[in-house]
């Protein structure tokens, strides 16, 4: 199969489809790689890299979308990439299409079939390939918060540990998934106050567990929500319901009651954020204000600190990749139930519930339409 690798070209998103490694299998298993010129340049891959394994560079990405069967990029397509896309070919990426009509129709028109990233499961009924990139983002939440709580970023000038005789920062953490435990981790390790919030009790057990005395874990209540984002100095947004759009939890009434300088992150942004006053920025302008707090949505926050995040995400995706090249991507569907989970738009149908309900588009099932 050809399989290409365009440059990203979202606002500063430097992580790339495939490393040279990850090449270097694809070309093992019999198949030819298309790489754009300097895709992993940004991170420390040259061209040389990927050329000195057996990989084809092309110079722009119109050659990509045109020849390749298989596009694996990092991000969504942007509206010029969309336009590339033909039938018979496979997107594979991160999609995100619950919030984002535009995107939703353009991958609909393209007649391609495009699998999500963020929709493939696993046999425990987890997502693979969303995880490494929820704890990279996990991680730089509370980093890109305790930033946002200096005084020459907006924020109140709180330190979130402290020091000897002054008070602790108050970190307030919705979602005890993988995003939140990642979070609690980095925040614990500041020395900060630090409590979460989820609906599922099974997930409170296991937090308590792992960080004992260190964090406060609460049930999701409206009454718990509000009390705790009230007082808090950081609140980190970390919910997440897989392809769906994230439920807002923040109301712009309790934003306004919120202390002045500080600051939300709302890592759930590129499902639409879970703060009814986010919207997403880019790496250039990270931040904006409302009522005095400081609002972080940066909607590929992995991206900067793209060289570790590609080789997560890399790890993770590459067996995928492999079996959609070695097989074909309808037939790997047909042997491997958890990547169809990730299918999302296929020949002009959406074939994912949560997309379908998001846009009010009719829905097929993807083991139907796969399986004819």
């Amino acid at each position: 199969m050809l399989v290409g690798v365009p440059k990203e070209i979202k606002n500063h998103e430097y992580r790339v489809g495939l490393l040279p490694a990850g090449v270097r299998e694809l070309i093992h298993h019999g198949h030819q790689v298309l790489v754009e010129s300097d895709a992993g340049h940004a991170i420390g891959f040259d061209n040389a890299s990927y050329a000195a394994i057996g990989a084809e560079i092309v110079a722009t990405p119109q050659e990509i979308f045109r020849r390749a069967d298989l596009v694996v990029k990092v991000k969504e397509p942007q509206e010029v990439e969309r336009q590339q896309l033909r039938e018979s070919q496979t997107l594979f990426t991160y999609l995100h299409l619950a919030p984002d009509l535009p995107q939703t129709q353009g991958l609909l028109d393209s007649g391609a079939t495009c699998i999500a990233y963020e929709t493939v499961t696993d046999a425990q009924g987890r997502l693979p390939l969303l995880a490494p990139m929820s704890e990279v983002a996990g991680r730089m939440s509370v980093q890109a918060g305790a930033l946002c709580l200096e005084k020459s970023h907006g924020g109140s000038g709180i330190l979130l540990g402290g020091v000897p005789g002054t008070h602790q920062g108050r970190v307030v953490i919705l979602g005890g998934g993988v995003v939140g435990q990642n979070a609690a981790q980095m925040a614990v390790g500041l020395g900060a106050s630090v409590t979460i919030i989820d609906k599922s009790l099974d997930v409170l057990r296991h937090l308590d567990a792992r960080f004992g005395h260190q964090v406060q874990t609460l049930y999701a209540t409206q009454d718990a929500i509000i009390e705790e984002t009230l007082t808090a100095d950081l609140v980190i947004g970390a919910v997440l319901v897989p392809g769906a759009s994230a439920p807002k939890l923040v109301t712009r009434e309790m934003v306004s009651q919120m202390k002045k300088g500080s600051v939300l992150v709302d890592v759930a942004i590129d499902q639409g954020g879970c703060f009814e006053t986010s919207k997403p920025t880019t790496h250039a302008a990270p931040t904006y204000i409302v009522d005095g707090v400081v609002h972080y949505c940066v909607a590929n926050m992995p991206g900067a600190v793209a060289r570790t995040s590609a080789a997560a995400l890399n790890n993770a995706t590459l067996p995928f990749v492999l079996q959609l090249a070695d097989k074909g991507a309808e037939a790997a569907m047909r042997v491997d139930p958890h990547l169809l989970r990730g299918l999302n738009v296929y020949q002009g149908k959406v074939t994912n519930l949560q997309v379908s309900e998001a846009h009010g588009m009719a829905y097929s099932a993807p083991e139907n339409i796969i399986a004819a």
